[in-house]
């Protein structure tokens, strides 16, 4: 498994302060029952959002699970070693794996920190796509645990895209940022081919695509 360390790792340390504060600098708009929906700490909770809207993962957990640790599920690769990395710095744990099949390996680690009161994370459309697929395995974690789905929307009213496989959006400092948070029960998942359906209608009306891409490159 890929891992970031030495002066590579310490390279990410400017820019994680740096994305710390952009971060802090949004503003977030989120009505009354979604705010409560976010701050749901009697049990652990996946968080489900689309992997172009990744960008706000750290900010949401800061922001509205109140110190509760939380785990993202990254790729074994070297792209997700610095993404394991990245997180690291900002105060996000990961469980390496492949969300395009959910391992083995990688769904029980899940399972362990979701029993042991923890938080995940999870994008069903990640690593590599296609965008807005919403593949099976984000569903097996809270199938077994029998705790709640936080399915995330989030509209940014200014932003760039980057030109990656899933566009990328990045909301301009200071931008303000409409966010939606709504909770599936486990129960509501029990005919699994009928939930993913249902999901995947749910976090497109969540999520609109209002911003052509930007001229900001990836490699």
């Amino acid at each position: 498994m890929q891992q970031i360390s030495g002066w590579r790792r310490a390279l990410l340390w400017p820019l994680g302060f740096l994305i710390r504060l952009w971060g802090q600098s949004l503003r977030f708009e989120t009505p009354p029952p979604d705010l409560l929906n976010y701050c749901k700490k009697d049990e652990p909770i996946s968080m489900i959002l689309w992997h172009n809207r990744l960008f706000l993962a750290v900010e949401i957990v800061r922001r509205y699970r109140g110190g509760r640790p939380a785990y993202a599920l990254v790729s074994a690769s070297q792209d997700g070693a610095w993404l394991t990395a990245f997180f690291s710095l900002c105060g996000v744990r990961t469980v390496r794996g492949s969300s395009s099949r959910l391992g083995r390996e990688a769904a029980s680690a899940l399972v362990e920190m979701v029993q042991a009161g923890h938080d995940i994370g999870l994008t069903p459309d990640g690593p590599r796509g296609p965008c807005y697929d919403f593949k099976p395995g984000a569903v097996i974690v809270a199938r077994r645990t029998q705790t709640p789905l936080l399915l995330i929307g989030g509209d940014f009213e200014s932003a760039w895209r980057i030109r990656s496989w899933d566009r990328l959006y990045l909301p301009k400092p200071f931008s303000r940022v409409h966010l939606r948070g709504e909770l599936v029960a486990a129960d509501q998942l029990r005919d699994r081919d009928a939930a993913i359906a249902r999901l995947r209608t749910r976090l497109l009306a969540m999520n609109p695509d209002r911003h052509e891409p930007s001229a900001v490159a990836a490699n």
